[in-house]
């Protein structure tokens, strides 16, 4: 499972013309899900997220994680992100999850992250969304957790 996060002053996803989740400060994580992935790599996804330490400290450290700071986690489902894109000019996705089944993972990452975190919004699984934010510093990092290791 993969997690593009950055660091965001606020960030909203827009689907037809209507906000459907929004945060103030905290982290933007696409999600993306490969083929492979299981609740546990869920699981161990949402560790990272809540446990990375993204967040300035009084010294100006990144010593804070999104746990110690309470700020929001807005996660948005990014297909894109299980693309192979080692040679040729197209992206293959044969790596990505069969939709269901990656549609499945999502909701659920994003279930337990409400049950252990909040305040936690999710963009809607295979709809156009606009995704909007002010990133913070820029800070932004890959995180990822190998399909079949969880």
């Amino acid at each position: 499972m993969i997690a593009l996060i950055q660091r965001v002053l606020t960030a909203s996803v827009h689907v037809d013309d209507a906000c459907v989740a929004g945060i103030d400060s905290g982290l933007l994580a696409l999600i993306g899900v490969q083929r492979g992935d299981s609740e546990a790599s869920a699981r161990r996804l949402l560790e990272r997220l809540l446990g990375y330490r993204v967040f300035n400290d009084r010294e100006g450290r990144m010593n804070l994680s999104l746990r110690d700071t309470g700020g929001g986690l807005l996660l948005v489902p990014q297909f894109t992100l299980a693309a192979d894109t080692r040679k040729g000019m197209r992206p293959s996705f044969t790596p990505a999850a069969e939709s269901g089944e990656a549609q499945r993972l999502f909701d659920y990452l994003a279930v337990q992250a409400a049950a252990r975190h909040v305040p936690v919004g999710a963009g809607r699984f295979g709809a156009d969304m606009r995704v909007e934010l002010i990133n913070d510093g820029p800070v932004t990092f890959w995180l990822e957790v190998p399909a079949n290791r969880g």
